[in-house]
């Protein structure tokens, strides 16, 4: 099965339980904890779930170009948070009843034998594993605006000795919409400036959808400040908010190249390195990865590649590129540890979920990024500042 498929499949699977858990908790309510509660608590409560569940349902709908493009009435702001609550709430609620249920399976067999006491702790301990998940959620929409600043070195085959040590700052992902405002990209942009790079690049992915406000993301990026300048490259959230075009166009008039099959030499001393870019490649099944992008490359100088998907690095180095920076995945978002194993949804869809990776000598970067979608939350992946080095392999 291709990883389009997957992702498309695990979406579809995801989106079920997720439905699957409200018809439950319905269910439960209506037959089991209502009875426990007051007419007037249970009639409000009845009402904030149906509430709930409506906004559940309006998020798993959104997902649907068809439905987004239908739906295009509705401000991107009032979008955006009915889709993120909905999607918070279907998730943690997902969570929080296995926890239900693990708790119901260990405390069934304790509870009688045990006195009040126990009993009473055996309680509390299942209200806080069924709570869990809720507050890891309001912990994750804390940390989805925790900027953390990350510097690595990027090893590239053939790099002369006057480009060793440049500095590339890069932000990626950035999605300011109501959950990541203009104001807070403007932190981020002064702490990479802080930073002092020679290059900066943005890879993709400024806005989210339609209705965000993309001037003023395009007009903070404007203040970043390097040497040699900003170029970047443009991600699916430019391809689905369909301004690819209009992007391109209002970053050249802020001094921002974005390089769209395109490549610039940049020169220090007597070295010299070649920074291509590539628009979003959406799925080597639909069309294959960068074509044409050996045309970019320049022999006998150091070549790096700038492309939103990281997807495409095994082909980037089968064309001829010493290096690629990309973004895409967010680090996964929502990711945890396990028995040493990092679980994370981006993994169902990528091998290349953060960090840096080496393939025949050549080098690719995935940063984190800053922005979220579908939850306004991050746990385990925080939001990424990236200073990469350059050094010879």
């Amino acid at each position: 099965m291709s990883r389009l498929s997957l992702a498309f499949v695990s979406d579809i699977v995801v989106s079920t339980i997720i439905l699957i858990a409200q018809v439950w908790i319905a269910r439960l309510f209506h037959k089991q904890w209502k009875r426990q509660l007051s007419p007037g608590v249970a009639a409000t409560i009845s009402a904030a779930l149906c509430v709930l569940w409506s906004l559940v349902l309006f998020g798993t709908l959104l997902r649907a170009a068809v439905v987004q493009f239908a739906l295009r009435f509705i401000p991107a702001d009032v979008r955006s948070a009915m889709s993120a609550v909905g999607n918070l709430w279907g998730m943690a609620c997902v969570a929080s009843l296995g926890m239900y249920y693990v708790w119901r399976f260990l405390a069934q067999d304790n509870v009688i034998h045990h006195s009040p006491a126990r009993r009473s702790l055996i309680r509390a301990a299942g209200a806080a594993a069924i709570a869990a998940p809720f507050a890891a959620a309001g912990f994750g929409m804390v940390e989805r605006t925790n900027f953390q600043i990350k510097e690595i070195d990027l090893p590239i085959p053939g790099l002369h000795p006057d480009l060793e040590g440049l500095r590339i700052g890069q932000l990626s992902d950035l999605h300011v919409s109501p959950w990541l405002s203009v104001r807070d990209l403007g932190r981020a942009v002064d702490m990479l400036n802080e930073l002092k790079p020679h290059l900066a690049v943005v890879t993709g992915d400024l806005i989210t959808q339609v209705g965000d406000p993309l001037d003023g993301a395009i007009r903070e990026l404007a203040r970043l400040r390097a040497d040699a300048g900003i170029l970047g490259c443009l991600g699916n959230h430019e391809v689905y908010a369909r301004c690819q075009t209009y992007t391109a166009v209002q970053a050249r008039r802020y001094g921002i190249e974005f390089l769209r099959q395109e490549a610039r030499c940049l020169h220090w001393g007597n070295g010299t390195l070649n920074v291509a870019g590539v628009d979003y490649q959406r799925s080597e099944n639909i069309r294959p990865y960068l074509i044409g992008a050996e045309k970019l490359v320049v022999p006998g100088v150091a070549n790096l590649l700038l492309s939103h998907n990281p997807d495409v690095f095994p082909k980037a180095v089968s064309k001829g590129y010493g290096a690629m920076l990309s973004g895409h995945t967010h680090g996964g978002q929502v990711t945890v540890e396990i028995l040493n194993q990092t679980l994370n949804l981006a993994r169902f869809t990528t091998p290349y979920v953060a960090g840096l990776y080496r393939l025949d000598g050549r080098s690719c970067y995935v940063t984190a990024g800053i922005g979220t979608i579908t939850v306004p939350v991050r746990i385990g992946a925080p939001p990424e500042i990236t200073v990469v080095r350059l050094k010879r392999a």
